[in-house]
């Protein structure tokens, strides 16, 4: 035991000579101190531009541009109620389609994927352009709900003609004028005829309900003819 100890000692008196020799050298006697660089200034910088987006964000969100983040759960169907369940199933589709790498984001390689698929390629500057313009979380890629707003928007007709995003709402072969939010001209027609179409909502629901009902009765008829065949091939 006490050999091991005085190893240990030893061990760690060496790696102290060590370090005490790699450290800095004193500069000889009457030689120039060296200048010393000036303190890197990217962090601040990128402090800066943080701060300012999120005072640009939040002046946004006070005038009405933007909405606020929400920490609860997502639900696409009250949130964008002007949709109809169809219409979100099929962007859904969309949107896990293009999402290669399966974690719930298009990011910015994905979203050039897409746009050269829909015949609309676009520059790198471009595509951080359309991502920037409803990243509501300023993660640079695009969750599903942020790229629901970008149907929204051009629905409601809140996005450029010339923009990229304009192109990928047209060029997606969904017609959300019409599916979503019935051709309305801006955000409050919107509103107020998603108000009329709860009861649409509640109609496409229980016709699901009806046919998944429908196709459990059927697959119970099955499982019946096949048991009573059986069993006559048994007898």
């Amino acid at each position: 035991m006490a050999s091991e100890e005085l190893a240990r000692k030893l061990e760690r008196r060496l790696r102290r000579e060590e370090a005490e020799e790699s450290g800095p050298q004193l500069a000889p006697l009457g030689a120039p101190a060296p200048e010393s660089e000036p303190p890197a200034r990217a962090p601040a910088a990128s402090a800066d531009a943080e701060l300012s987006a999120q005072l640009s964000r939040r002046l946004d969100i006070n005038e009405g541009a933007a909405r606020p983040r929400r920490c609860r759960v997502f639900n696409p169907y009250t949130e964008f109620p002007e949709f109809s369940r169809r219409l979100i199933k099929d962007l859904e589709s969309m949107f896990k389609l293009y999402d290669a790498g399966r974690d719930g984001f298009i990011d910015l390689m994905e979203l050039k994927l897409m746009m050269e698929k829909l015949g609309a390629p676009q520059t790198h500057l471009g595509l951080k352009s359309m991502i920037k313009e409803v990243d509501e979380d300023f993660d640079g890629k695009l969750s599903f709900r942020e790229f629901l707003l970008i149907f929204h928007k051009a629905a409601a007709g809140e996005l450029q003609e010339d923009s990229g995003l304009m192109a990928l709402a047209k060029l997606s072969e969904i017609n959300v004028a019409l599916e979503g939010v019935k051709g309305a001209k801006n955000f409050f027609e919107a509103k107020v005829q998603a108000l009329s179409l709860a009861s649409k909502f509640e109609a496409e629901l229980k016709a699901e309900q009806d046919e998944r009902k429908r196709e459990e009765e059927e697959r119970r008829l099955r499982q019946a003819a096949f048991q009573e065949l059986k069993a006559n091939f048994s007898t």
